[in-house]
């Protein structure tokens, strides 16, 4: 008698086919039978008309704090995920000085958007080594499994010390010698690569660029040798070539992916999006990982399936009124006080008329255009449509309504007693279509990612990527061209990222791989609205996202969530490197 079996669903099994009719059998952790008659269970899951799929791997998190304190790892947990790699971005916790602890967090707090106090109060510090860091991490329990990369900005600091932390200092041989030995002492951990950051946008929370931003190619170089001489590990790469309207930066930072592909021989992912400023360089970046898949190097764009973009709220990091000193002047308000505030005439028109000024107009401050375009502001519903429409924008509802946008969008800001938020779209939208995304999504080269989870806690909530790639693109355009087959989309959020990293023991539904597998009613699959919960240490606060339509999520065989709820399981474990195939998969 098995001890679980998922009877009567659609199985999409990871592998690219699509859908057939089949029963899940589970012993222990394991899956060890697919098929028509697979026998009885002490417990069985009535899967009848509902999508099985194998739980998705989340290759691009930032759980790295959160790992060391908390056990659910929502909002993760809530769509899908059963499998999640943090340490990206080159940014991380280990190594690390125990002086040097708080810039860590400054780090973090700056280029990830977590709360420093947060973090302050959270993190346990058990460790100086990586390969501590990780054993911290083994040893606490947690709804589903975590993996990490060994992260550029902290090992270089860890080894130089202060100039590490300077993007225009080089290592000396022995120092590029020693951040060598502490990447292979960390592969031998069970770290699964390195990650690097090449971006401007990345800086502390006090403003300072990473040390890894203009990193030489003999550093990188160096580092890759170690992945190369090992025979495992990936690099994972975000670069500002996506963005740049620099021909020769965005080339050399391509010339700079191909120099670690063919040194090291092992897989990378960079990271690529659409951007308004440059809407085609995207084609370029993708052009020239086609080029090198065909040459035989594993080069892979991390892409989103989805825009990416800003929440602006009242309780958020930020919103379109935060610059304009009539309102900085109540901002510290509690909430309810601050919205009857803004209920009075005279406010209103001080904080309109300021907005105005700062954003449009010759005087208006450059910087600050982008928060009155309201074009490119949609009202946040919930359930949320992140396919969006122009004709739902606020600027298109105030033409409706013969209202100035500015004056809709104060409105908005106020319902539900200030917690309406409203989405600015920043990259993926520069045509006001979703046509770019499918065509990232679609490449031989693309891998999903980029979703941030664990990161971004005021301002972006993109952990809930997995139940919009299957909602839009598998579902709501199943009737239309545009669409993506469904064991497609599955195979992209399973085996694709999962194969990435060496792991060959999930990913698909099959005899003697991991149990984990989600039961989804895909016709009532969405992401519901986000929430400011304060449930961080310190009472940090953070957006969440819940999501409907997962009837069950099943961890290495136990039962994580049913019906949206945490049923108390904690099965996770930290993966350590690779997984061999399992034997009855030979």
């Amino acid at each position: 008698m098995h001890d679980l079996v998922v009877r009567h669903g659609w199985v999409a099994d990871g592998s690219g086919a699509e859908p057939r009719a089949a029963d899940v059998a589970v012993d222990g952790r394991t899956i060890t039978a697919v098929g028509d008659d697979v026998g009885p269970a002490r417990r069985e899951i009535d899967a009848d008309g509902a999508l099985v799929t194998p739980g998705f791997v989340d290759p691009h998190t930032h759980f790295d704090g959160q790992a060391s304190w908390d056990a659910l790892l929502a909002p993760s947990l809530y769509h899908g995920v059963t499998t999640a790699v943090m340490g990206n971005c080159g940014v991380g916790f280990a190594p690390v000085e125990p002086t040097r602890h708080e810039w860590l967090v400054a780090m973090m707090e700056g280029v990830e958007d977590i709360p420093g106090t947060a973090l302050s109060e959270g993190l346990t510090w058990e460790w100086t080594s990586f390969p501590e860091y990780l054993d911290a991490v083994a040893r606490r329990e947690r709804t589903i499994d975590v993996a990490a990369h060994v992260p550029h900005a902290p090992l270089r600091a860890y080894v130089m010390g202060e100039r590490g932390a300077d993007p225009d200092e080089r290592p000396t041989p022995d120092e590029l010698e020693r951040m060598a030995a502490l990447l292979r002492a960390g592969l031998d951990a069970g770290a699964v690569g390195l990650s690097t950051s090449r971006t401007e946008l990345h800086r502390t929370s006090d403003g300072a660029q990473l040390g890894t931003l203009r990193a030489a190619g003999d550093e990188l170089g160096a580092l890759v040798d170690v992945l190369r001489d090992r025979g495992s590990g990936v690099v994972q790469l975000l670069s500002d070539c996506y963005r740049t309207e620099d021909e020769a930066l965005a080339t050399s930072e391509l010339d700079l992916v191909e120099m670690l592909a063919r040194r090291g021989g092992r897989p990378v992912s960079f990271s690529v999006q659409q951007f308004r400023e440059v809407p085609e360089r995207w084609r370029e970046l993708v052009g020239r990982a086609e080029t090198l898949r065909l040459a035989g190097l594993d080069v892979k764009t991390q892409v989103a399936p989805r825009p990416i973009g800003v929440l602006f709220g009242l309780e958020a990091t930020t919103n379109p009124f935060s610059p304009c000193r009539p309102y900085a002047r109540i901002a510290s308000l509690p909430l309810a006080e601050r919205v009857a505030t803004m209920h009075r005439e005279e406010v209103r028109r001080e904080i309109v008329s300021s907005h105005l000024a700062l954003t449009t107009g010759p005087d208006a401050f450059p910087g600050l255009r982008t928060l009155g375009r309201y074009d490119e502001m949609y009202v946040l519903g919930d359930p949320v449509e992140y396919d969006l429409r122009p004709e739902t924008s606020i600027a298109a509802l105030a033409r409706l309504e013969r209202r100035e946008p500015v004056e809709l969008l104060y409105d908005v800001l106020l319902r539900d007693g200030g917690r309406q938020l409203v989405y600015r779209p920043v990259f993926n939208f520069a045509a006001r279509s979703l046509d770019a995304v499918r065509e990232m999504l679609t490449t031989r080269v693309a891998m999903f990612g980029l979703s941030d989870a664990g990161a971004h806690c005021g301002s972006i909530c993109d952990a809930s990527m997995t139940t919009s790639y299957l909602a839009i693109w598998a579902r709501d355009r199943s009737a239309d061209p545009t669409g993506i087959p469904v064991g497609r989309v599955v195979h992209e959020l399973t085996a694709r990222p999962a194969r990435h990293f060496g792991w060959h023991d999930r990913g698909v539904v099959a005899p003697g791989h991991l149990a984990d597998l989600n039961v989804i009613d895909l016709g009532s699959l969405s992401c519901r609205a986000p929430r400011i919960a304060a449930d961080l240490p310190a009472g940090g606060r953070r957006l969440l996202q819940d999501a409907t339509g997962y009837l069950f999520t099943v961890k290495s065989g136990s039962v994580v969530v049913e019906s949206g709820v945490h049923t108390g399981e904690l099965p996770g474990r930290l993966v350590r490197g690779e997984r061999r195939v399992p034997t009855e998969s030979r």
